[in-house]
C-alpha cells in the first residue's frame, strides 16, 4: 500500500519538477537570446571592449551569465531526469531505479550549483523580473527534485 502511494507522490513531484524545469529552460533561453542579440559586437574593424567577457548578459548583474549558464545545463539535465523517471515509473520494479536515481540526483547537483549563482544574483540585487522568477523555480526546485529522489528510493526500500 505505502509503495503505491510513494509512486503517486513520485508522479507528482516528476510532474511538478517537468514543468518548473521547462520554465527554467525558457526564461533561460530568452535571456540567452537576449545576450546574443544586444551583446558585444565583435568583427572586422571592430577593437575587443577593455572588459570583455563571454559571459556578458545586458540584464541583470555580474552573476547573471553564470547563472543563465547553469541554470540551462540543469534545466536539460533536469528534463532528462523527468524522461528516465517515466520510464521508471511505468515499470516501477528495482531495475529501472539505478538510471532514474542516478539522472535525478546529477539533475539535484546541478540544480543546486544554478541556485547558488541564483543567491549571488540576489545578493547583488541589480536583476529584472523574469530573473527572479527563473531564480524562485531552481531554490523550489532544488527542495522538490531532492523529494523525488527521496520518494523513488523510499518506495524501492519499503518493496524489499
Amino acid at each position: 500500500m505505502a509503495g503505491g502511494q510513494m509512486k503517486n507522490v513520485a508522479s507528482l513531484l516528476l510532474f511538478l519538477n517537468f514543468c518548473m524545469y521547462m520554465i527554467v529552460l525558457c526564461i533561460g533561453g530568452w535571456a540567452t537570446n537576449i545576450a546574443i542579440d544586444r551583446g558585444f559586437i565583435i568583427g572586422p574593424g571592430f577593437d575587443l571592449p577593455a572588459h570583455f567577457s563571454p559571459i556578458y548578459f545586458p540584464m541583470g548583474n555580474a552573476a547573471t551569465g553564470f547563472f543563465v549558464t547553469f541554470s540551462l545545463i540543469a534545466g536539460a539535465v533536469g528534463i532528462a531526469s523527468a524522461i528516465a523517471g517515466v520510464n521508471h515509473l511505468r515499470a516501477w520494479n528495482i531495475d529501472s531505479l539505478p538510471s532514474a536515481a542516478a539522472v535525478g540526483a546529477i539533475a539535484w547537483t546541478l540544480t543546486l550549483l544554478a541556485m547558488g549563482f541564483a543567491c549571488k544574483e540576489i545578493e547583488l540585487h541589480i536583476r529584472n523580473a523574469k530573473l527572479r522568477t527563473m531564480e524562485a523555480f531552481l531554490i523550489i526546485l532544488s527542495a522538490t527534485q531532492l523529494f523525488y529522489i527521496a520518494a523513488i528510493h523510499g518506495a524501492s526500500s519499503r518493496r524489499g
